[in-house]
C-alpha cells in the first residue's frame, strides 16, 4: 500500500490494467489492484431494459458532461443505505479531480429540477474508458447516465468500457467477466486507438445509437 501515488503513476497503471482503491471512505491509504476476472460492457452489447428505454423518452432528466466532476466524485464517495462505505477516499479524489483537470477524467451528470440526481465518473485513454463508479439519489439517475456513456463512447470510436468488476446491476445491462488475459488483449488493442469524449447526446442522437444496437441484435 501506498500515499505515494501521482497522476501520472496512475495514467502509467491503467496501462498495464492495475487501477488504485482505497480500503473505505476514511482510510488514508491507497493500494493496487488488478483482478484476475476483470469486468467488461461490450458496446455492441449494451442492453437497455424497455422501461428504462421509457424512462429515456419521458425526458424526466437533463444530462451533461464534465460540469461539475468533483460533486459526482461527492455523490460516488456518500453513504447511502444500501452501502454504507465506498473504497473512494480523499486521496483518491485528489487524484482523479488532476486528471481531470488534465481533461483525461470525466463524469456524466443526470440533473432533476436543478438539482444533482446522480451520475458517474471514469478516465478515458485512448479508445479505452474506464468506468471508476456511479450513484443514485433519484431513481434510474444513474442508469440514465450509464446510456449517455455507452451512447458517447459509441459515437467517439470507443473500443473498451472497463467496468473493473461485475454486478448483478451491471449484468443487467450486458456486462460480461472475461479473464486477466483476454482483457489484456483488448486494453492494449483499445489504447492503440483514439477515442473522441463529448457530448452530451441529444434525445434524438441517444435513441438512434440504441435503436441501431437494437436492429444489430435482431438481424
Amino acid at each position: 500500500m501506498t500515499t505515494d501515488i501521482t497522476p501520472e503513476l496512475v495514467l502509467k497503471a491503467y496501462a498495464y490494467g492495475v487501477f488504485p482503491m482505497a480500503k473505505s471512505r476514511g482510510d488514508t491509504d491507497v493500494f493496487w489492484v488488478q483482478p484476475k476476472l476483470r469486468g467488461v460492457l461490450p458496446l455492441d452489447d449494451f442492453h437497455v431494459p424497455r422501461s428504462l428505454r421509457k424512462r429515456l423518452r419521458q425526458g424526466t432528466f437533463t444530462v451533461t458532461i464534465d460540469t461539475c466532476f468533483n460533486a459526482v466524485m461527492a455523490g460516488c464517495a456518500e453513504a447511502t443505505d444500501i452501502r454504507s462505505d465506498t473504497w473512494i477516499n480523499d486521496r483518491i479524489i485528489q487524484l482523479f479531480n488532476a486528471l481531470h483537470d488534465a481533461k483525461l477524467a470525466h463524469s456524466v451528470e443526470v440533473w432533476k429540477d436543478g438539482e444533482l440526481a446522480g451520475g458517474l465518473y471514469g478516465l478515458a485513454m485512448g479508445g479505452a474508458f474506464f468506468g471508476e463508479s456511479m450513484f443514485s439519489r433519484e431513481t434510474d439517475a444513474s442508469k440514465v447516465a450509464l446510456c449517455h456513456l455507452v451512447g458517447m463512447l459509441k459515437r467517439g470510436g470507443f473500443a473498451l468500457l472497463d467496468t473493473q468488476f461485475i454486478t448483478e446491476h451491471l449484468k443487467r445491462f450486458g456486462t460480461i467477466e472475461i479473464s486477466q488475459q483476454e482483457y489484456l488483449v483488448q486494453l492494449s488493442s483499445a489504447l492503440t486507438r483514439q477515442g473522441l469524449f463529448e457530448g452530451p447526446l441529444s434525445q434524438g442522437d441517444l435513441e438512434a445509437v440504441l435503436l441501431s444496437q437494437r436492429k444489430t441484435q435482431i438481424s
